[in-house]
């Protein structure tokens, strides 16, 4: 019975959160198995582009590190607030969702490239964003860590990072992804509320490939470009909590 409670639940969640935590597990499972060493897919910049090895840019995001309580955290991250935002505010726009990821990543592969701020694996990076752009989709949702304290969904991107300083963690990939989060709600949203234009809009060839493979429910044109979207809505009504 609790195997066939899990299977629901795993059909039951959204495709692109479904398919990122999936392939996360799958490549920890895979490492501890000693299938494989980090190495060969980490992302190291001289590898990618004196030995072509380019499938460094896209495997580097998938390790999230060896079996742990802080993997066991970031799996329940993407399961968490990546489904919320693919089945709240992303409802029915796949497209957009992963568009979101696309540009998350490429934004992440940018800045990992300024001295100082290199990291071979950007998966908790691509994470926080997910968080960022969660507690901004819900500011004002409550969030109990570990049954001590109490806040606002919005300050819950600063207050994980401060706990991965307080438990000796590197702070600097929740960086990246904060700011990789920040510049994606800041042209979809904030820019676009202020009057501006929506300068990052799904690309055509991103609906074109959801609408081939399939992936989600249909949307109700996936030739035109989505409407600017008013996000950041606070539900007070709502409580989420956070086991860790």
């Amino acid at each position: 019975v609790y195997c066939f409670l899990c299977f629901r639940f795993y059909a039951s969640l959204p495709p692109i959160s479904k398919a990122y935590g999936t392939i996360c597990l799958l490549a920890t499972t895979a490492f501890q198995l000693g299938l494989y060493h980090p190495a060969y897919i980490a992302l190291i910049y001289e590898l990618v582009f004196k030995h072509f090895q380019v499938w460094r840019l896209i495997t580097n995001f998938f390790f999230l590190g060896k079996f742990s309580i802080n993997f066991g955290i970031r799996l329940l991250m993407i399961a968490r607030y990546g489904v919320q935002l693919e089945k709240g505010p992303f409802e029915r726009r796949t497209a957009d969702f992963l568009w979101m990821m696309i540009f998350g990543a490429l934004t992440l592969l940018v800045l990992s490239a300024v001295p100082g701020l290199e990291s071979p694996f950007l998966g908790i990076s691509l994470v926080f964003m997910l968080l960022y752009v969660w507690s901004r989709e819900f500011p004002n949702a409550n969030i109990n860590i570990y049954g001590l304290v109490t806040l606002k969904a919005f300050y819950l991107p600063w207050a994980m990072l401060a706990l991965d300083v307080i438990f000796g963690s590197p702070f600097g990939p929740d960086l990246l992804g904060i700011l990789a989060g920040h510049l994606y709600y800041f042209l979809t949203v904030l820019h676009p509320l202020a009057g501006g234009k929506n300068m990052l809009r799904t690309p055509y060839w991103v609906h074109k490939l959801v609408a081939k493979w399939r992936i989600g429910a249909p949307a109700a044109n996936t030739h035109a470009a989505p409407a600017d979207r008013a996000t950041g809505v606070a539900f007070s009504g709502r409580s989420y909590r956070l086991n860790q």
